[in-house]
């Protein structure tokens, strides 16, 4: 007869177990594996020791409130001769004695989220089970190390704003293994409405990533749960909208799911679902404000993951916004949808339009990297307008301009950084054999990245612009510091239009451009030998390039495993005049080695939400 083990205590090698499910980045204070592998447990018996074959021990493994084998958040199991990774098993990997070594592995669909481990009667252990990425079984398995130590470990990167003909990369501290950040990223699954609604339903579904990240999507936006961030479009607001995605970057990578941030330049956001953007102007040639709109960039998350709900086809990345535009099945959530759906047009899969330079940050390095291919066929090309087609789009498509006879552009200065006086230039062709004669109407307003018009910034109104045959006309707008300063936001965009009236033919022409603004470069020099647990200095610098004075300035830095969670901020004691620098000495301890990366922001009076970054790399 099988005799049940005894148990007196245990040890949960945390250290162990947790550096080799690539959690050791969490802590190695609590027990944090991953799905579908294996970890070990050392049992420290109270009289006896084991005998195979006539030793027994009865295991439960439970998640969430109501755990329960039909969903699939119960699993009971004994001693195996050998582990089984395709379900829950255990077996002893030592010899004969009064220690036992008890490996114990999770089914690689088992639900996410904090278990207790049920030891015959001697007992209960905590734990914390992830998605593995690395278990070739587990629905998020990516085989590519340099892919996994980017969209899994990384705790830093880069996300691209600015405009489609000038990314501006931009510094990003995800922070997923910080103190705290896991137990805050399940504790927003224990509070999204499907879990308070049916908590034993919503644990089951915890072991898809593709519910995962549903929820995650209508986690991140508060606007109609107990999630993170309030989506708002008007009015005054700090930050900038575009963390959403960032946030829900930081949330799956925490939970193990690759992750990464998508910028999409040139983002239609069609409210009518027409698959056309509606742009309006008045008879001063001022663009109206819409609700269709073109956002200058907007970032949404692709997360990584198999689909056995469609067709072997559309695994791999999925797109997920969790903006909170528009909602989806009475919820405030988008995606997850393939993105090879996107690309062939499966408006069904509840997809949106995608415009130009769709960009993320490449694998090992900080450049850029272009994936627009992955969600477009080329513009014009056979495969682009059948996947148009393939969209159901009933309307007719719009003509380009057939104008023949002027041609309008909008030419821009080669420097044009904030505090400068710029030029920008309508440029009008006739290309005709006749004279011409027409009405230019060049303006100027600020605009958020997101598309809404702010104030004006300069106007230019001719009513007889004449041309010759052949000829052209170059028209200059100043924009001057003095008028543009106080209606920027912090996306430092001016939006440029330029409107032709022919006045032969009764035709117009539209041209619009947007204009990004360069803020001054923040340089960061690293004093002393970059170990872990050295303290270190950062020596910032700024140069002011506003013409005016820079008062309340204050630099701040962060970064994973360098400012222990933390965001250190020196504040400078005197202003900073015009063309003066602005210059600090910060100080830090890193906790880790390897590459990091150290965030430095900059705020004053006139001169907000500057950026930059240094790449340390930190010895043992």
């Amino acid at each position: 007869m099988a005799q049940a083990l005894d148990i007196e205590r245990w040890d949960l090698e945390c250290k162990f177990n947790n550096l080799d499910h690539h959690t050791d980045l969490n802590g190695v204070d609590r027990l944090i594996v991953r799905r579908g592998q294996m970890f070990n447990l050392s049992l420290y018996l109270r009289s006896g020791s084991y005998q195979p074959g006539l030793s027994s021990l009865d295991i439960l493994a439970e998640t969430g409130p109501h755990p329960s084998e039909q969903y699939g958040t119960r699993a009971s199991f004994g001693l195996s001769a050998k582990i089984d990774t395709s379900r829950w098993s255990a077996a002893v990997t030592s010899p004969p004695g009064d220690m036992v070594a008890l490996s114990v592995c999770s089914a690689p669909d088992a639900p996410i989220g904090r278990y207790t481990l049920t030891l015959g009667g001697s007992g209960r252990i905590e734990f914390i089970l992830l998605f593995n990425p690395w278990c070739p079984s587990d629905a998020v398995y990516m085989d590519n190390e340099q892919s996994l130590a980017e969209y899994v470990l990384s705790q830093d990167g880069i996300i691209f704003r600015g405009s489609y003909k000038h990314p501006i990369p931009t510094p990003w501290n995800f922070g997923q293994f910080e103190s705290g950040i896991l137990d805050v990223c399940l504790r927003l699954l224990d509070v999204n409405p499907k879990c308070l609604n049916d908590p034993g339903k919503d644990c089951s579904g915890r072991r898809n990533p593709i519910y995962v990240s549903r929820v995650l999507s209508a986690m991140v936006n508060c606007n109609d749960d107990r999630g993170v961030l309030l989506g708002k479009w008007s009015g005054g607001y700090e930050g900038g909208c575009w963390v959403f995605a960032a946030v829900a970057c930081s949330i799956s990578r925490a939970l193990g799911i690759p992750c990464r941030v998508v910028t999409n330049y040139l983002s239609a956001h069609d409210t009518n679902s027409n698959l056309v953007i509606e742009r309006y102007i008045n008879e001063n040639g001022e663009l109206i404000q819409s609700r269709d709109m073109i956002w200058n960039y907007h970032c949404w998350v692709e997360n990584w993951m198999t689909r056995p709900d469609l067709t072997s086809d559309f695994n791999g990345w999925q797109a997920t916004d969790p903006t909170p535009q528009e909602k989806s099945e009475g919820v405030y959530c988008c995606g997850p949808t393939p993105v090879r759906a996107i690309k062939e047009g499966e408006l069904t899969f509840n997809l949106y339009s995608s415009g130009k330079n769709i960009s993320t940050k490449s694998v090992g390095s900080d450049a850029r990297e272009d994936i627009t291919h992955l969600y477009k066929y080329p513009e014009g090309s056979g495969e682009e307008r059948g996947a148009f087609q393939k969209a159901n789009h009933q309307n007719k498509l719009l003509q380009k301009q057939q104008n023949q006879g002027l041609h309008l552009t909008i030419k821009l200065s080669s420097d044009m950084r904030k505090g400068c006086d710029f030029d920008v230039f309508a440029v009008v062709t006739n290309d005709t054999q006749s004279n011409k004669k027409c009405r230019l109407v060049l303006g100027s307003c600020a605009v958020s990245y997101n598309g809404f018009l702010g104030g004006n910034c300069g106007f230019k109104d001719l009513l007889n612009v004449e041309l010759s045959p052949g000829a052209e006309r170059r028209v200059p707008l100043r924009l001057n510091y003095s008028k543009y300063s106080d209606k920027l936001t912090e996306d430092n965009l001016i939006r440029v239009a330029a409107l032709v009236l022919d006045y032969t033919t009764e035709e117009t022409i539209l041209a619009v451009k947007n204009v990004v603004l360069d803020n001054p470069d923040i340089k960061v020099k690293i004093i002393g030998e970059p170990k872990m647990n050295r303290k270190l200095a950062a020596e910032i610098t700024l140069h002011n390039p506003l013409p005016e004075t820079l008062d309340n300035c204050c630099f701040s830095i962060e970064g994973a495993n360098l400012t222990g969670g933390s965001v250190i901020t020196e504040r400078l004691g005197s202003s900073v005049g015009p063309g003066e620098d602005a210059k600090v000495k910060i100080y830090f301890t890193p906790s880790h080695s390897g590459l990091r990366k150290l965030v430095v922001d900059f705020d004053s009076s006139k001169l907000c939400h500057v950026k930059g970054y240094r790449n340390v790399i930190i010895g043992k």
